[in-house]
């Protein structure tokens, strides 16, 4: 009998790279990992929010990729470049093709300006920020704010942390409020999707949240162009003509270019960039047709070949590309590629889409959307060991666990194979 173990090929570094390696050394599994990664830095994004409303230091969300990939996973500085997967070999940019018994792709996803116009020129000049790339310029775009127009929008692609581009809406709002320019400050928050949030119990409250803050809420709004120097942005309407605001109380609409298109001016301006599969991702055989990792939803195992798995923002999953999503997402594929080593069939565990989006509403103010495929909303029953009895609602202690809680769950338990 041969004492070879399995390779373990990974690619991406990120939250799911990472968690999936270290909770394979924690089991001692007969495996040996390789994890490509060029980046010499790991992020822990879900705190930009809070870095852009000037509530969380930035060095806090950073460690070095050294210190934490995972003891005996040999790391490989380099960008993946392509597959051979008829072949179980990843091509890499310096060290050639790396040969795999089992890849797992967790690549992440990438920013992509172009698909909007004027963006790539705009995004992080002057008053047009987001905390999708620099946090910190968000939040000074925010407190040298003094009064007008603020627009946050998103974009029709897919994009990690579905909440995030309100939750800043509601933080900046927040911040306004108490500093005094509230009253000359209109709030505007466009999206292309049909509610403010697809959860039920979720979205009644967000909704409370808006008009607490007199939010001009803009659904089925779409970003198409952004004109930096005159500060303008450019909506293609994409719901119900009926729906369709000709014109907004203080006059800054303008749809005389089109019926179906709306001009606003903004005097700040946050937005989600709209985001994609990383190229070699999109240019190979593993996608679907959007452009993502084609896995099954609830196996995560690829639909083509069974030897490889997605995890977290690259795959092709109908629910949030969070954090959280991965963490119910790493034991399902640990469990199959184990179960596949022993017996060559998957395993029973599956993943039924849990995902969690911590909305912040305003500083000291959360609530944590709990939710799977479904949409139905699926609170986590330790909550209540915290006396929160409703995590639907808006409570001081859900802030505090996004602030400190989370943070600490991440890095010294969830990124050290600790199964939380």
């Amino acid at each position: 009998m041969s004492n070879r173990k399995t390779k373990i090929l990974i690619i991406g570094g990120g939250t799911g790279g990472i968690m999936l390696s270290a909770r394979l050394m924690k089991l001692k599994a007969p495996v040996d990992i390789t994890l490509i990664e060029p980046s010499d830095t790991h992020w822990y994004h879900p705190a930009w929010t809070p870095v852009g409303a000037g509530a969380y230091d930035i060095k806090k969300t950073s460690k070095p990729m050294a210190d934490m990939t995972p003891k005996n996973v040999t790391w490989i500085k380099d960008f993946a470049t392509g597959f051979k997967a008829d072949q179980n070999i990843v091509s890499t940019a310096k060290n050639g093709d790396i040969p795999y018994d089992f890849l797992v792709v967790s690549s992440g996803l990438v920013m992509d300006t172009s698909l909007i116009e004027g963006l790539t020129e705009a995004l992080g000049h002057g008053v047009v920020c987001s905390n999708y790339t620099d946090p910190e310029h968000t939040w000074d775009v925010i407190r040298n704010f003094k009064g007008g127009h603020a627009v946050f929008t998103q974009p029709t692609t897919p994009i990690k942390c579905g909440g995030a581009p309100q939750k800043i809406a509601y933080l900046a709002a927040d911040y306004f409020k108490m500093h005094n320019v509230g009253a000359r400050t209109k709030v505007t928050f466009a999206t292309p999707g049909s509610v403010i949030f697809g959860v039920k119990p979720i979205a009644d409250t967000l909704m409370k949240v808006v008009q607490r803050y007199n939010i001009d809420f803009k659904p089925f709004y779409a970003p198409i162009k952004i004109d930096g120097p005159n500060q303008k942005i450019t909506f293609k309407h994409i719901g119900p003509k009926e729906n369709l605001c000709v014109v907004n109380d203080n006059g800054t609409t303008d749809t005389s270019a089109a019926p179906d298109e709306i001009t606003m001016h903004y005097d700040m301006l946050h937005i989600a960039p709209p985001q994609a599969a990383p190229k070699f991702i999109r240019e190979s055989d593993l996608v679907n047709a959007a452009g993502w990792l084609d896995v099954n939803i609830n196996t995560l195992q690829h639909v083509k070949y069974p030897n490889i798995f997605g995890l977290g923002d690259v795959a092709a999953l109908p629910t949030a590309k969070t954090g959280a999503a991965i963490r119910k997402q790493v034991p399902v594929v640990i469990a199959n590629i184990l179960q596949l080593i022993k017996t060559n069939v998957l395993s029973t565990k599956i993943y039924e889409g849990y995902s969690s989006c911590p909305l912040v509403t305003g500083y000291g103010k959360m609530v944590l959307a709990e939710f799977n495929y479904k949409n139905e909303f699926t609170p986590d029953p330790k909550l209540k060991q915290m006396l929160i009895f409703d995590s639907s609602k808006e409570d001081w202690r859900l802030w505090m666990l996004k602030k400190y809680g989370l943070p600490y769950l991440y890095w010294n338990k969830l990124m050290k194979g600790v199964e939380v």
